[in-house]
């Protein structure tokens, strides 16, 4: 019971008095405790803050680019049409983008400008700008064809010249001004829109577009970028709390820095401790403020009490939780799943005591079955699905969560704007429409096929079973049945001449020889002329000589005498006559070769019919292999993968024919092949233009009242509008006068005065009277700008559509539609001549030659503006779908059109409509609506099958929130374990939907029981906001943030951040330790601050000729002026790269140097640039996970050259750049260049204050005993902010390089989730890809160790041909026997006499270690491993050690590594590098050991202490020469 709710009944004043007792009686617990602590977290960009208004704007270009430009149009002057305040510049962004948007939108628009989705789109462009660069002293301006201006007559000259310039490359995000001269110059204007200079640029220039004298593109420009940065959300933050077994927490005191208290929420108002809701106890009581708040801190630390739980308590926590949840009320449900999980270890203790219903337990265990039957969900696991679709949390981030809910949106939206219930919106949403993937095939029951073999009826087959239930006999998987029957049947179609004909024939020869049950047939296509001399044509001879043999002896035969005349075909050579003739010669002695091969030969059969067969199929171009009718894809016709793939094809389709048989849909005396043939993917021809899965649509989803006979009107509406226009004038043909709802719509364009218009119409005529599903409209698409005599026919068919009875209109258009009617008028006969019987042909007349073109005039608008067609030009609409425009000698025949027909009935035609049967409306209107549906629901990206779950209970264990009545809604089923990690993501999630939008919300309880530890160990937020807040005055609130607020005081926490895949992101600007946060020793608050440092860009790489990963090749990125700001290395996994970038337009390459030698660039999917050009672009612009795709090849005079050679690569341009890129220890760049062989190169890890503080005295260390130059790479992900600021300075002091590298972990490698794990994992798993090629060894020294010798003795040690050298454990400390684990057990039997080394110090030859591949197998080997939580316990040192037979070690000497806790002491005094090892017995602090142990350890320590004030001296010195007001900048 809340305070809120609180006994009604009493009267004011014993409620008061209540109180009043209630907080005397606690006050005198309560001691003067410290202030509540809190932690904040912020995240913003590297890049400067982007005006909201070009926000919206990018928002409107994903909705259309009309709408991008109307809201250009609006926002002119809106500097101007607010008072200054944030929040009225925002009102009026979302009320001028309202405008154009519905209200679904206006909220999804809200919520990307509270995610700044579109921040790195306009940032993007601004990038670019960047490399243009702006003229000075412009703020904004044009460029033609790279000339820049930034003035009126500027531009006029730059337009006269720009033909002599290349024209720009445009990228798909560019805003291409409507009615733009595709054939002009193209002029880009960069600008910010909105500002006045913007305006009088964009007048000037559109006024150039509508004279037809330029395409004009707009890009975002900003003059003068803001000094703030953009605040992100959409990522979470977690506080762990450590184990605190060893201390590894720093003394050193910590300067407090000055923090803006507003962060704290004074003013929640739902700020609930234990029951009291102390917001609406603040309003009710305003004069007790000062006692509420010392009541509100004692309840805290009592919440906060941490002790641990025993084991029996924890066991029912799961489902504890969930009754908690379930008891609130269900707008409130949400709000406590919130807290309770990401607060968990808190309202632990409080939810131990809370009691389970047997109604709860009983519907959850109900619906686990479910869950588990149905989506594959264990108990504890999560899901989420809007409106059927899968959201994986894992994977999905908030943003590409946006995206769907946008394109649910709309299609939602346009279901409602054609009329239909929210009732039936759901159920046809679930409709599945897409073209499925399904592989066409051709009907192979042709004479043009030439069989060789019959599996039925051939002799050699005749000790074969024939029953088709062999199939259901078992048999050893992989084993092909040999049945008597032609299930199998391969086609191959080529032509003799071609250089790949003998290949192919052989493979077939194969399968024939080794007795493959497979039927082969053969068509060759060659010469159709009528009489032909095949003394003369070689494939005519082979055809002739083939139907010779045939005849004379049997097909067989005939198929071996044609093996032997491609195998005289020298390799590379074609088959010539003389070929045939030998072969013909040699078996035939006695019969005349001229009288089979010549020109009136008698065996010229089937020769014309093979050619037609080709041509009629459309299979594409020769040679052309098909299985069972389904083409192979011309990758596949490579002999060997033939081979493969056909094996694989026999073993696929048995399973098809295994269940075929097993439901009794085939049996014994059925003929297989019309078996086959009869199924749904055989179509007449494949018409890859109509196949192809890329498709554009119509955008009919609208109901309005206009037509196109008012062509004033017409111009007027937008795109859509004008498309509804069409649709609402259009008249039909079809094959029969009755009510019948037709799924399918063909409209045809064309010129029908035309011979090409004219000849589509008539096939779209003819097919139309072979099916009573289509329904025949027109649009004319006039070559010349429409008048009485180039318009006879359209308009007659217009006419006769518009005057007479629909079976009357149909023959006379049939007629109309033949040459010999067009040719006849032309001469001037008159048009009544052609009338058919029953026509009212003074009717027709009247419309005939009646005054009015306005529908000619807005068909020829429709065809240019919406169609995008030049005049003349044809193309089928097909349910709203554009096929076009056809070409000029293109055939679209009638096959066609019945393709087209079969393939809607079997996507989407009958589904639609037996849906829209329902909605009992006439059978026009239906088949109207049918046809918009289908375009609405095709024209959605494919994305993943619906779930069906109308499924579980949902009556004790759901909560439920039903939507707001009459509204479109989202359908949101959640199924989560509360006490998760998921459920910490999802609370937040799911409050915000329903903030955003109307939602139907399910959220299944899906509990584990018998819990045996506690299940969440850590606090967690989800920064995440449904619009932009702002704070009282009007000005925009400090951004979205992490905060924890009240936190208990005694844990040691440790922060981290999990953000989408694709941002790698810093620490930047705090003091404190986030590696060991400790609140007792903090004053108030801990604010960490992050910076997205870089998003990546991932790709995978292969080589076409091997299908292998080219390990070593490596990628660079920059831009035109700066070609390398980035590098990378391709890994064998996968052939995955990454590389850091930001927004912008890029350029990848592959590196100068062996890479680009030996490799070239085959072609790319996902970029920017066309798959044929030479520059890969890729344009980063939103914060979504950028993955592409690149295929190289060597070049053909590096065959048999490796990328990882033994030899050096001494010329590999990129090296000193390499060595150049760290800070260079204050010497000249000149002076770095010494021997390559003469810099160590140390590599180490550290992350939190402590191992830092370790790291900086083992570089000490290092640099104290060693005389060669050394150069530090250091993993920048776990650095803190003190420690980047202070190495700069350590470097030049001791003149040493560093560098700080960085890798993001792979998306594909499985993730740790404890912060120690991963800095282990980075220690052993990417050593190949960390570091540039040209560093061939490198040393890992551990941050807590201290070296007292010189490493070059240790870099030059001989590792005998191992990849790595690493030293063993000591044995010598006797009684430490009982922690030497891996003397017993596993690893004594795995390692098998070998010893068990210590990961702390270790060498790598990085060039052996690349060319076994090693980094691949240690990941191939972790990803196997680590699915197993209990598994690789000390990760970087169990993986090297398990795969010692896989990746050998070579032992370095015991001396190279003393630690106290495993050698006797008598061996320190020869050790050469002391570890502070943890000690599991005594458990001693590190820093305390490290005192004792050694001796130079305070001296080191001090030595840098000394040299830090130094440096802080310095710093804060200069703060002051700068200008004493440091505040006013911030």
């Amino acid at each position: 019971m809340n305070a809120g709710s609180y006994g009604a009944g009493f009267g004011i004043g014993v409620r008061m008095w209540l109180l009043w007792v209630l907080l005397l009686s606690l006050l005198s617990a309560v001691s003067g405790g410290a202030d509540s602590k809190a932690v904040t977290t912020s995240l913003t960009t590297k890049w400067a803050d982007t005006p909201l208004l070009l926000e919206a704007s990018e928002f409107l270009a994903e909705e259309s680019q009309e709408k991008f430009w109307d809201f250009v149009e609006a926002s002119q002057n809106i500097e101007g049409e607010h008072d200054d305040t944030d929040q009225a510049y925002y009102d009026l962004i979302v009320k001028k983008a309202g405008a154009l948007l519905s209200s679904i939108q206006v909220n999804m628009l809200k919520f990307a400008l509270s995610l700044r989705a579109y921040s790195a789109t306009v940032y993007s462009f601004q990038q670019i700008a960047s490399n243009e660069p702006p003229p000075s002293g412009c703020s904004a301006f044009f460029s033609v064809h790279g000339e820049k201006t930034c003035d009126e007559e500027g531009l006029a000259t730059l337009l006269k010249s720009a033909p002599e310039r290349r024209k720009p490359y445009l990228f798909k995000g560019d805003h291409k001004y409507p009615g733009s001269n595709p054939d002009a110059p193209v002029v880009i204007l960069y600008g910010e829109f909105g500002k006045p200079d913007f305006q009088r640029l964009h007048q000037v220039i559109s006024s150039k577009v509508n004279e037809g004298l330029a395409t004009y593109v707009l890009r975002h420009y900003l003059a003068n970028p803001s000094g703030k940065k953009v605040y992100l959300s959409g990522y979470g933050v977690e506080l762990a709390i450590k184990s605190q077994e060893y201390k590894a927490k720093d003394d050193t005191q910590v300067q407090e820095a000055e923090v803006n208290a507003t962060v704290i929420g004074e003013n929640d108002p739902v700020d609930e401790v234990q029951g009291f809701l102390f917001g609406k106890l603040k309003t009710l009581y305003p004069e007790l403020k000062e006692q509420l708040k010392e009541l509100r801190k004692h309840l805290v630390e009592s919440t906060n009490d941490m002790a641990p739980l025993k084991v029996w308590q924890m066991q029912d926590l799961s489902f504890q939780t969930a009754a908690r949840i379930l008891a609130a009320p269900a707008v409130e449900a949400l709000t406590v799943m919130k807290d309770l999980s990401q607060n968990f270890p808190t309202k632990a203790r409080s939810i131990t005591k809370t009691v389970v219903n047997s109604e709860i337990r009983k519907e959850i265990g109900e619906n686990q079955k479910f869950f588990k039957g149905t989506l594959g969900l264990q108990p504890g696991d999560s899901a989420l699905f809007i409106n059927g679709l899968h959201i994986d949390l894992d994977t999905q981030d908030i943003f590409s969560v946006f995206e769907v809910l946008r394109s649910e949106a709309r299609v939602m939206e346009g279901l409602r704007s054609l009329h239909i219930d929210t009732l039936y919106i759901h159920d046809i949403l679930k409709l599945n429409v897409q073209p499925s993937e399904s592989d066409y095939a051709v009907d192979i029951r042709n004479s043009a096929i030439s069989w060789i073999n019959n599996l039925e009826t051939d002799h050699r087959y005749s000790s074969w079973p024939y029953n088709v239930q062999e199939l259901l006999r078992p048999t050893f998987p992989g084993v092909i049945r040999q049945i008597r029957k032609n299930f199998h049947n391969l086609v191959i179609i080529l032509e003799p001449t071609q250089e790949n004909a003998a290949e192919l024939l052989s493979v077939a020869e194969m399968f024939y020889a080794n007795n493959i049950p497979l039927r082969i047939g053969l068509v060759f296509v060659v010469s159709d002329e009528d009489d032909i001399d095949g003394m003369q044509d070689a494939g005519v001879a082979l055809v002739r000589a083939y139907n010779y043999i045939s005849d004379e002896v049997d097909s067989q035969s005939a198929f071996e005498a044609v093996i032997s005349m491609f195998n005289r075909v020298p390799i590379g050579g074609k088959l010539s006559v003389g070929d045939v003739v030998k072969v013909l010669e040699k078996r035939f002695p006695y019969v005349e070769v001229s009288s089979v091969l010549g020109a009136d030969s008698n065996y010229d059969s089937n020769r014309k019919e093979g050619r037609a067969y080709y041509q009629q199929t459309g299979v594409g171009p020769l040679p052309v292999v098909m299985y069972n009718g389904i083409p192979y894809q011309r990758e596949q016709l490579d002999p060997d993968e033939l081979e493969t793939v056909t094996m694989q094809k026999i073993l696929e389709t048995t399973s098809f024919y295994q269940r075929a048989v097993y439901l009794g849909e085939l049996a014994t005396d059925h003929d297989v092949v019309d078996f086959i043939m009869n199924q749904p993917n055989v179509v007449p021809r494949i018409n890859p233009r109509v196949l192809s899965t890329s498709r554009t649509y119509l955008d009919l989803s609208d109901t309005n009242n206009f037509f196109v006979d008012d062509y004033a009107r017409f111009l007027t509406l937008d795109t859509k509008e004008k498309s509804t226009a069409v649709a609402n004038s259009m008249n039909y043909m079809t094959k029969k006068d009755d009510g019948f709802i037709r799924p399918v719509t063909f409209w045809v364009v064309g010129d029908f005065d035309k011979p090409s218009g004219r000849q589509l119409l008539y096939d779209a005529i003819r097919h139309m009277k072979t099916s009573n599903n289509v329904r025949l409209g027109m649009i004319n698409n006039p070559s010349a700008a429409p008048s009485a005599e180039t318009s006879r026919l359209a308009r007659a068919i217009w006419a006769a559509m518009q005057t007479q009875f629909a079976n009357n209109a149909k023959n006379f258009i049939t007629k109309l539609a033949k040459e010999e009617t067009a040719a006849a008028l032309e001469t001037g006969v008159d048009i009544g001549e052609f009338a058919v019987g029953g026509m009212d042909v003074s009717l027709f007349k009247d419309a005939y030659e009646g005054p009015k073109f306005d529908f000619l005039f807005s068909h020829a608008a429709y065809c240019r503006d919406v169609l995008k067609l030049k005049k003349g030009q044809n193309a089928v609409i097909s349910n709203g779908r554009i096929i076009g425009p056809l070409e000029e000698e293109e055939v679209f025949n009638q096959d066609d059109f019945l393709l087209l027909e079969s393939i809607i009935l079997k996507t989407s035609g009958e589904r639609i409509k037996s849906k829209v049967q329902q909605f009992g409306i006439e059978e026009d209107r239906a088949s109207d609506l049918v046809m918009k549906v289908d375009a609405l629901l095709s024209s959605q990206p494919k994305g993943e099958a619906r779930v069906e779950y109308d499924f579980a209970d949902d009556r004790y264990s759901a909560v439920k929130i039903r939507p707001k009545e009459g509204d479109v809604y989202f359908n949101v089923v959640a199924v989560v374990d509360p006490v998760t990690r998921d459920a910490q993501k999802l609370a937040p999630l799911l409050l915000v939907l329903k903030q955003l939008v109307n939602v139907n919300l399910r959220v299944f309880m899906n509990c584990q029981s018998k819990l045996s530890e506690i299940p969440l160990k850590s606090f967690y937020r989800h920064v995440l906001e449904p619009e932009v807040a702002f704070q009282a005055d009007g000005s925009f609130s400090p951004g979205p943030m992490a905060r924890f607020l009240d936190m208990p005081q005694s844990p040691l926490f440790t922060l981290n951040l999990n953000t989408p895949e694709s941002w790698m992101v810093e620490s930047v600007h705090t003091r404190y330790d986030l590696d060991n946060i400790y609140l007792e020793e903090v004053e108030n608050i801990v604010a960490a601050e992050y910076e997205l440092e870089h998003l990546l860009l991932e790709g995978h790489c292969f080589d076409v000729s091997s299908g292998q990963p080219p390990r070593g090749l490596q990628f660079t990125l920059g831009t035109a002026s700066e070609p390398v700001i980035m590098d990378t290395i391709v890994m064998a996994n996968l052939g995955y790269f990454q590389l850091k970038a930001n927004p912008g337009a890029w350029i990848l390459k592959m590196r100068k140097g062996r890479s680009d030698d030996i490799y070239k660039i085959y072609s790319h999917e996902g970029t920017d640039s066309p798959a044929e050009s030479d520059d890969i672009i890729v344009v980063l612009n939103n914060f979504k996970s950028r993955i592409i795709k690149v295929k190289v090849q060597k070049k053909p005079d590096k065959f048999n050259e490796e990328l990882l050679s033994d030899a050096t690569e001494e010329n590999d341009a990129g090296f000193w750049k390499s060595l150049a890129r760290g800070f260079t220890g204050g010497g000249k760049p000149e002076e770095l260049k010494q021997e390559k062989d003469d810099v160590i190169n140390i590599f180490s890890v550290a992350s939190g204050h402590l191992y830092e503080r370790f790291l900086r005295i083992m570089m000490l260390s290092v640099l104290k005993n060693t005389k060669t130059p050394v150069k530090f790479w250091f993993l920048k992900n776990y650095l803190s902010p003190t420690f980047k600021e202070f190495i700069p300075h350590m470097a030049k002091q001791y003149g040493f390089q560093y560098e700080l590298v960085q890798y993001k972990w792979p998306r594909w490698l499985h993730q740790q989730t404890e912060k120690q794990r991963i800095i282990w994992g980075y220690k052993i798993l990417f050593l190949d890809v960390l570091f540039p090629l040209a560093v061939d060894k490198i040393l890992f020294v551990d941050a807590d160790q201290i070296v007292r010798t010189d490493l070059k003795e240790l870099r030059d040690f001989d590792l005998e041909g191992a990849p790595y050298g690493y030293t063993p454990f000591c044995e010598s400390r006797k009684e430490m026997d009982g922690y030497r684990f891996w003397k017993s057990g596993y690893w004594a039997s795995h390692l098998a006499g070998r010893r068990y080394h210590i990961s702390a110090l270790y060498v790598v030859d990085l060039k052996k270690f690349r060319k076994i591949a090693a980094g691949d197998r240690l990941r191939g080997q972790y990803q196997g491993l680590s699915q197993d939580p209990n598994s690789l316990s000390n990760l970087d040192q169990d993986l090297p050690n398990n795969m010692i037979h896989q990746v050998p070690i070579k032992s370095l000497p015991q001396e190279w590594l003393w630690c106290e806790t495993w050698c006797d002491d008598s061996t320190k005094r020869s050790a050469k590098t002391i570890d502070l090892c943890n000690n599991p017995m005594t458990k001693e602090p590190k820093l305390q050991a490290a005192v004792r142990i050694v001796a130079e350890w305070t001296d080191y320590d001090q030595e840098i202490k000394r040299l830090q004030t130094r440096v802080q001296e310095r710093v804060n010195h200069t703060k002051q020469t700068q200008g004493t007001d440091v505040h006013t900048e911030l």
